[in-house]
């Protein structure tokens, strides 16, 4: 499969039709169409061909979508980059895949000259916006495409031809990237088709994530198939999100939890009609079973869960309408996926059993880009080892308990963070929880929660302290609570363990007089 010619099959199946809305303008699937095979016209003028990378970083806008199609009809591989990135990132980024092309904003362009500068080489800057305020050195992308005839020819692929590279955050070290095939990215859409129903195959969604990301990359192609109206934020504010919801009566809304939370803590959302909204997508990171329910009860709708990684382009799992919900899973395995759970040896463990996390199917990646090692590591025998713990119940749910990298061993017992932060959120007064261990030398890790509390809320540590004392065995109640105005995020919203770990550290220090709890 040629994901460039997703446009022209959208078009045959379905017609002309709205398929996006932004900024109170709608766009038609069929000018996205045109505009995209301008803009392939464009770069193959430019010398971009097969194989070639093209870096697209900037905010959510139409030209992303353009980009994407564009960029894959004439065979290049797409670079998508989160806008909020630093320089130096985006150096390593653009020496790393060597890419020959940027397409960028110019709110964004300043960190895109100095990475540039930083990692010097012959490469185009398409620029998006008023042609008069496009810098020298840099192309026009209005120009060019007012300028250029639409371009017929889909340059041809195989289906394990690079689509995209997709660059993870760098948290442990620098950014890894990961590839996704034309074959990675249309398995995914068809496991979304063919896992949501015939019901929610045509949807009205608010598109909040941003398109540089795995999540929201997952998306946009899928939306190809299911043929419906996106209405795109450029990027999140709760209030604009809850009153593009009751403008446009829209049904659906994929985030991250940040996301939720921010809306479900904003003082104004009563004021807001959303009943039109019948699921609302959850994933990227874990958000507590009681955090779910309290969004229900405020905002009407299912809240369903999902689980993947950018390694599995990215769906493993998710809640799904027609199945019994059990609180605190990520759902069953999508339709094309299959889950498994190991131990430390690799041998598949029983129902049950906590292990790590590994997933099969046509959408996981090959590996990561120029990096054999670390693909040897985490790609074995076409399983991908996801550094998750969880487990499968006797049904078949699939149930995260956290990183592997984030298990607390206390005194020779294990410790999963979520079982902690789950009891922490269930208390009335918490907004978000966050547990991390701390070398101890008699214990060897002692449990470390961070907690933010409700706006208004009256709690004490030491009232949260017997909240988890009442609800866990003693020794996974937390050692150690802070209460903090907010927790450490990165760009997607998910809660950087790495610097709280740092921060448990520097305010409880190892001590030989410690005792443990």
């Amino acid at each position: 499969m040629n994901l460039a010619t997703l446009s022209d099959r959208n078009l045959e199946e379905h017609g002309e039709y709205a398929r996006l809305i932004f900024e109170d303008r709608s766009y038609t699937n069929r000018e996205l169409h045109d505009l995209s095979r301008t803009l392939a016209q464009a770069l193959h003028e430019l010398g971009i061909g097969p194989g070639d990378k093209v870096v697209i970083m900037m905010p959510n806008c139409p030209e992303v979508l353009v980009s994407y199609a564009g960029v894959w009809r004439v065979g290049a591989v797409a670079i998508p980059v989160l806008f909020l990135l630093d320089a130096h990132e985006l150096a390593y980024i653009l020496e790393n895949s060597r890419a020959r092309a940027v397409i960028t904003a110019p709110d964004v362009y300043p960190k895109v000259a100095e990475a540039m500068r930083q990692a010097p080489a012959e490469r185009h800057v398409l620029m998006v916006g008023a042609p008069e305020s496009v810098p020298a050195g840099c192309l026009s992308l209005e120009r060019l495409l007012a300028g250029t005839a639409l371009r017929v020819e889909i340059a041809p692929r195989a289906d394990e031809d690079l689509a995209t590279i997709l660059y993870t955050s760098g948290t442990t070290g620098r950014p890894k990237g990961v590839m996704q095939t034309h074959r990675n990215l249309f398995a995914h859409a068809m496991n979304s088709w063919r896992t949501a129903g015939e019901q929610n195959r045509s949807p009205r969604s608010l598109v909040v994530l941003p398109l540089a990301h795995s999540f929201g990359l997952g998306l946009l192609v899928s939306g190809y198939l299911f043929g419906g109206l996106g209405v795109l934020m450029r990027w999140f504010n709760p209030k604009e999100a809850l009153a593009l919801i009751e403008r446009h009566r829209l049904i659906g809304m994929a985030g991250v939890p940040t996301m939720f939370l921010y809306m479900l803590a904003d003082p104004d959302a009563g004021t807001y009609d959303v009943s039109s909204v019948e699921r609302w997508l959850v994933g990227a990171a874990p958000m507590a079973a009681e955090q779910i329910a309290e969004f229900e009860r405020k905002f009407g709708g299912k809240l369903l869960v999902g689980y993947g990684l950018t390694e599995a382009c990215p769906g493993i799992s998710v809640e799904r309408d027609e199945l019994p919900r059990k609180p605190g899973s990520a759902g069953v395995p999508m339709e094309g996926v299959q889950v498994k759970i190991v131990d430390e040896q690799g041998q598949a463990l029983p129902r049950g059993q906590r292990g790590e996390i590994c997933a099969l199917g046509e959408n996981v990646s090959p590996g990561y880009y120029g990096l054999t090692e670390a693909t040897r590591e985490t790609f074995r025998d076409g399983w991908l080892h996801t550094g998750d713990i969880g487990y499968l119940d006797e049904d078949g749910y699939l149930f995260i308990v956290g990183r592997k990298k984030d298990l607390i061993i206390r005194a020779g017992l294990n410790v999963y963070p979520k079982d902690v932060e789950e009891v922490l959120s269930s208390h009335p007064a918490v907004a978000e929880a966050a547990v991390v261990g701390v070398s101890d030398p008699l214990m060897g890790e002692e449990v470390c929660a961070f907690v933010v509390k409700k706006h208004g809320a009256q709690v004490s540590a030491e009232d949260l302290a017997l909240h988890c004392q009442s609800q866990l065995a003693k020794y996974k109640t937390p050692r150690y609570l802070e209460l903090t105005s907010a927790l450490p995020k990165n760009n997607l919203g998910k809660v950087q363990k790495t610097a709280l770990r740092a921060r448990a550290l520097a305010k409880w220090p190892p001590s030989p007089m410690r005792r443990g709890g």
